[in-house]
C-alpha cells in the first residue's frame, strides 16, 4: 500500500513540476488557431501543448455574437507525474493479469460515433499503468470524422471521466441516405452468420449495436448472437470485411449404452515380479476367482442428447446413446431389469466375446500321475498344485497353472499356461497357450502362444513361437539354441553362447501364419508330385486304348479312378493356392516392424531373420537392438523395451 509520506512526496514532487511549467494565455476565431498562435510564442510544436479552456468560442449568427476561444495552454511535462512520482505498489486495482502473470498497462482510448441524434463521444479508462486518453486525441478523431461544432469543455469532461459510456457533445449535417448499410450472411448450414458494414458517406450516421442486432433479427438471425463482436464494432467498425456474428449450437448426441465389468477384462497390468531371485507368480492374479452371488458387470443405459440451434432459430434433434447389449453366459444370471450380471457358482470369471461365464476350477493336489488320475482334460481352469510328469496330458478351456515343473508332456489351454518352476521337454514337450505362457525357465521343449512368452532364467535348445512377444528378463535371461519366432520382439540379455551354437531367431510376421504357409507350400508340391504320377499313368492308359480300341474291364476302371483322383488333387491344389495367397496378403498386411533387443551380448552363431531380411551373426555384439532397413538387418543401440513389452495387445 501507498504511505502517507509517500503521497506527500508525490504532492511536492508535482506542485514543484508545475511552478516550471511555462504557461501563455492565447485567444483565437477557432481552437486551432488558438493553438497555432501558443505554438509560435512558445517555439513548441502543437503536439506537444496541453491546453485549458477558459471560454468556449463561438461563431454567432451572420457575424454577431460571435466569441473567441480563451485558452490556457502550457507545454506537455515529459513524464506524467503520476509515472514519474507516484510509488509503484498496489496502486492498480484494474490491472489485469497477462499469461505470465504480470499486469498489463493498456492506454486508454477515445471513440466517435456519428448517429442520428448528433456526434458520440466515449472515453474507456486505461488499464493498468497505461496512459489516460487526452483532449488532443478526441479532438484529432472527432476532425478525422469532419466534425466540427463540438463543446470543448464536454469532450473535456467526457475524457476526464472515462466512464466508457456515449455522450452527446456536438451536432453535424445528418444525411440519411449517408448511413452505413450492413449486408448479412447466414453459412454452413444455417451455424454461422456472417455481416459486412458499408462506409457511411457524407452525413452518414454509424450502425449502433442495438440497431445491428435489430436488423440481424428483422433477417431471421436470432440466436448465438456474438453480443460482445457486436459492440465492439460500434466503437471500432471494420469496414468492408467478413465478420462471424453469430453461431449456432450444434446437437450433441447422447453417450452410448455400456457396460462396467467388475473384473479386469484386459490383462495388459500383468506384470513380473521377482521376489528373493524367485518370480512370484502368485502376485500377478492371473486366475480371477469370484464367488457366488457376486456382481460382475453393470450395463449403464444409454444417454440422451443436448439438442442444438441454428442462428435462424431451428431446432435441431439430438440422438439418443445406443443401446448395447448385456450376456449372461455359463453360471451367470441377468437381473429382471437387464442390468446386471451374477455370478451363480464359485469359480473363474472369463470374458469371451461379449459373454460373461464362470468356470469352476478344477484342482490336482499334487502331481499330475497315476496316482491323481492321470490326464486332465477339463472345460475351466485347472490348478496342478505338484508337477506334471513325463508322459501325462492337461488340456483345459480356461487357464492352466502348475506350481512345480512340466516334464516331457503335453500343455493346451485356451487361456494362460502358467509354471511357477520350469519346463523341461527332453526334446518332446509341448506347451501350447491362447494367450501367454509364463515360467522360470524353458529347456528342450516346444511352446506355441497367442500372445506373449516370459521366462524369467531363459529359453534353452527350445522351439518357441509367440504371436506378440518372446521375452527373458530375470538375473540369467538367455536364448541358447533352437528357433524362435514372434511378430514383434524378442528380448532377452544374452542370444547365443561362446561356443557358437546355432540360434535361430525370427521376428517381423505372425509365426502361425508363417507355419500354415509353410504347410501350404509343402501340401502343394506334395500333391503336384502325385498329380504329375497320376497323369503319367492315365496317359498310359489312354495310349493303350487307343492302340488296341478296347482294353480289359479291371484297367478301364483303374483309368476312371485315376481321373477321378486327378479331378480330386487339381481341386485340393487350388485350395491350397487360395490358402497360400490368402496368408502371404495377411502377412504382408502386417504394419509391425520386428525388433531383437539384447542388453549384454550377442554371440557369434546366432542367426537373425527380421521378416525378408536377415544377418549371421559372425563377430560378438554388445548392447545392440537389430532392425530392418530396406530389406537389411540393421544393428543400432540397444533399446529398452517399453515396460508393456509383454502386455497382451
Amino acid at each position: 500500500m501507498v504511505s502517507v509520506d509517500q503521497l506527500r512526496e508525490f504532492m511536492r514532487k508535482q506542485a514543484e513540476a508545475d511552478r516550471d511549467r511555462h504557461t501563455l494565455k492565447v485567444s483565437g476565431r477557432t481552437l486551432e488557431e488558438a493553438l497555432s498562435q501558443a505554438s509560435i510564442e512558445l517555439g513548441i510544436p502543437i503536439k506537444r501543448l496541453e491546453y485549458e479552456v477558459v471560454q468556449e468560442g463561438s461563431a454567432g449568427a451572420l457575424g454577431v455574437g460571435r466569441k473567441d476561444w480563451n485558452l490556457v495552454v502550457y507545454e506537455t511535462a515529459k513524464k506524467k507525474a503520476d509515472e514519474e512520482y507516484l510509488p509503484k505498489v498496489d496502486l492498480d486495482l484494474s490491472a489485469k493479469p497477462s499469461a505470465a502473470g504480470a499486469p498489463v498497462d493498456v492506454d486508454g482510448e477515445v471513440f466517435v460515433r456519428l448517429a442520428p441524434e448528433g456526434v458520440l463521444l466515449k472515453a474507456v479508462p486505461p488499464i493498468g499503468r497505461g496512459k489516460r486518453a487526452t483532449d488532443r486525441q478526441a479532438i484529432e478523431k472527432l476532425g478525422a470524422r469532419g466534425v466540427t461544432e463540438y463543446r470543448a469543455n464536454l469532450v473535456s469532461q467526457v475524457v476526464r471521466d472515462a466512464s466508457n459510456e456515449w455522450v452527446k457533445v456536438g451536432e453535424f449535417r445528418y444525411n440519411p441516405t449517408g448511413d452505413s448499410a450492413l449486408s448479412a450472411e447466414v453459412a454452413d448450414q444455417e451455424m454461422k452468420a456472417y455481416i459486412s458494414i458499408s462506409r457511411p458517406g457524407p452525413g452518414g450516421a454509424d450502425l449502433s449495436a442495438d440497431s445491428i442486432i435489430e436488423l440481424l433479427k428483422m433477417q431471421g438471425i436470432v440466436y448465438g448472437l456474438k453480443e460482445d463482436v457486436i459492440r465492439q464494432l460500434e466503437s471500432s467498425p471494420r469496414y468492408g470485411q467478413r465478420i462471424l456474428t453469430a453461431e449456432g449450437t450444434y446437437a450433441v448426441n447422447g453417450a452410448d449404452a455400456k457396460i462396467v465389468y467388475s473384473f479386469e477384462t484386459d490383462r495388459s497390468n500383468i506384470k513380473l515380479k521377482e521376489k528373493n531371485g524367485r518370480v512370484d507368480f502368485r502376485e500377478l492374479n492371473l486366475v480371477q476367482n469370484v464367488v457366488e452371488g457376486q456382481i460382475l458387470a453393470r450395463k449403464v443405459p444409454p444417454q440422451e442428447g443436448a439438442s442444438g440451434t441454428t442462428v435462424t432459430g431451428q431446432h435441431l434433434a439430438a440422438k439418443r446413446g445406443k443401446e448395447v447389449k448385456i450376456t449372461p453366459g455359463k453360471n451367470v444370471t441377468l437381473s429382471e431389469d437387464g442390468m446386471t450380471l451374477t455370478s451363480d457358482i464359485n469359480g473363474q470369471v472369463i470374458l469371451s466375446g461379449d459373454r460373461v461365464n464362470v468356470e469352476p476350477l478344477y484342482v490336482v493336489r499334487g502331481n499330475v500321475n497315476l496316482k491323481t488320475g492321470g490326464n486332465v482334460i477339463f472345460l475351466g481352469t485347472v490348478i496342478v498344485q505338484g508337477s506334471v510328469e513325463d508322459g501325462f496330458k492337461v488340456k483345459a478351456s480356461g487357464n492352466i497353472e502348475v506350481f512345480g515343473n512340466v516334464g516331457k508332456s503335453e500343455l493346451d489351454a485356451e487361456g494362460d499356461v502358467i509354471v511357477h518352476q520350469g519346463i523341461n521337454g527332453k526334446n518332446g514337450g509341448l506347451v501350447r497357450a491362447g494367450k501367454g505362457v509364463w515360467a522360470k525357465f524353458i529347456e528342450n521343449a516346444f511352446v506355441e502362444a497367442g500372445e506373449s512368452v516370459v521366462a524369467s532364467d531363459g529359453i534353452i535348445n527350445s522351439n518357441v513361437d509367440a504371436n506378440i512377444n518372446i521375452a527373458c528378463h530375470g538375473k540369467r535371461a538367455t536364448i541358447v539354441g533352437g528357433r524362435l519366432r514372434a511378430a514383434e520382439l524378442v528380448a532377452a540379455k544374452t542370444f547365443g553362447s561362446i561356443n557358437g551354437s546355432e540360434t535361430i531367431v525370427e521376428v517381423g510376421y505372425d509365426p502361425r501364419s508363417k507355419a500354415k504357409l509353410a504347410e501350404n507350400e509343402e501340401a502343394v508340391q506334395t500333391i503336384t508330385k502325385e498329380l504329375e504320377e497320376v497323369d503319367l499313368n492315365i496317359h498310359t492308359l489312354e495310349n493303350l486304348k487307343r492302340a488296341k480300341q478296347k482294353i480289359p474291364e479291371e484297367k478301364e476302371n483303374f483309368l476312371q479312378e485315376l481321373i477321378d483322383r486327378r479331378n480330386e488333387l487339381i481341386a485340393a491344389r487350388k485350395s491350397h493356392h487360395d490358402e497360400i495367397e490368402s496368408v502371404r496378403a495377411y502377412l504382408a498386411s502386417l504394419k509391425t516392424r520386428g525388433k531383437i533387443s539384447a542388453s549384454l551380448r550377442v554371440y557369434p552363431g546366432v542367426k537373425i531373420f527380421i521378416k525378408d531380411a536377415s544377418l549371421e551373426i559372425r563377430n560378438e555384439f554388445r548392447s545392440v537392438t537389430f532392425i530392418s532397413e530396406a530389406n537389411l538387418v540393421k544393428m543400432t543401440r540397444y533399446e529398452e523395451p517399453d515396460e508393456d513389452f509383454e502386455r497382451r495387445r
